[in-house]
């Protein structure tokens, strides 16, 4: 159904812009003395801990998963959430956060390919198009092609790596939304991704007041909007339209933090930024008008 569809481009559209105010509370803990692998720990420890809570007020039985279905989550927790996030940080201290964030947002790309494999899902031209209009407005919203940036190999690869393990997300998370329900993949994503962040993070030695007022205002800030709002609305469309074009839409979410940063912390925006925007969001519209013409033919078909 038509409404089904723009309903999932909605929710796709919501969960990226919730993670693209994720910097506002990264901005305040990194004030507070916490390390980019901490902030990322502490953001999938909340996480869990208020999917869990949702999940045992609703409906224990969504924490039931049989275990040879593991892998889905080791790949949504591990080889996305933490690894990416690893990846990401890392680039940004070799080399800038403009070319982090563009390597990063080669996710799409990635998904594009791997659903045509695993999915079987259709490289349209429009698809196409689309994945080179969010790529050149990421370009563009980043401040590129105004800076003056230096690469190495090593943070080439590791920048691919972020922008790999951040596609992974929408491909596990389809697989197992073929089986399980959002919050079932959301909890056990960030249950691993846990496991996974606990040794390197050193959270334990930090001499910061973990447990004040301030401290656990913006942790739970971080681990309730950018996380499991954004999470459950993404994992929640994602079950209802193709991973690949999921992955476009949630280029939406560099569109929502350059906003963010224009108007809580007054950072300028240049015309070619704001052409990079029209990019993404045009690419995001084009995509959902597109779709909804296509059911139009399909039922006149049928």
């Amino acid at each position: 159904m038509p409404y089904q569809t723009k309903l999932a481009f909605t929710y796709v559209a919501i969960g990226a812009s919730l993670w693209g105010i994720i910097g506002f509370f990264v901005k305040e803990l990194s004030l507070a003395g916490f390390t980019s692998l901490q902030i990322v720990f502490l953001r999938a420890a909340s996480a869990f801990l208020l999917f869990l809570a949702w999940i045992v007020f609703k409906n224990p039985a969504l924490l039931r998963i049989q275990l040879k279905d593991t892998w889905y989550f080791l790949g949504t927790g591990i080889l996305s959430v933490s690894f990416f996030n690893w990846c990401y940080f890392t680039t940004i201290q070799t080399s800038s956060l403009a070319i982090a964030a563009i390597l990063l947002y080669t996710a799409p790309a990635f998904v594009l390919v791997i659903s045509a494999i695993v999915f079987k899902e259709q490289l349209t031209r429009q698809k196409l198009f689309a994945l080179a209009a969010t790529f050149l407005g990421c370009t563009l919203v980043s401040g590129l092609f105004s800076a003056q940036l230096e690469l190495s190999l090593t943070s080439l690869l590791i920048g691919l790596g972020a922008g790999f393990g951040y596609s992974l997300y929408s491909i596990f998370g389809k697989l197992a939304s073929q089986k399980y329900e959002t919050l079932t993949i959301s909890i056990y994503t960030f249950f691993f991704a846990l496991l996974a962040l606990y040794p390197i993070s050193d959270i334990i030695s930090t001499d910061i007041q973990v447990f004040s007022p301030f401290v656990v205002m913006n942790v739970i800030g971080l681990g309730l909007f950018p996380t499991v709002f954004a999470y459950w609305f993404y994992t929640q469309g994602l079950q209802q339209m193709d991973a690949s074009k999921a992955s476009i839409v949630s280029t939406i979410e560099p569109v929502v933090a350059t906003l963010m940063g224009i108007v809580l912390y007054k950072e300028s925006i240049s015309f070619v930024q704001s052409i990079g925007i029209l990019f993404v969001l045009g690419a995001v519209l084009m995509l959902q008008e597109r779709t909804r013409k296509n059911i139009q033919i399909s039922a006149v078909q049928k």
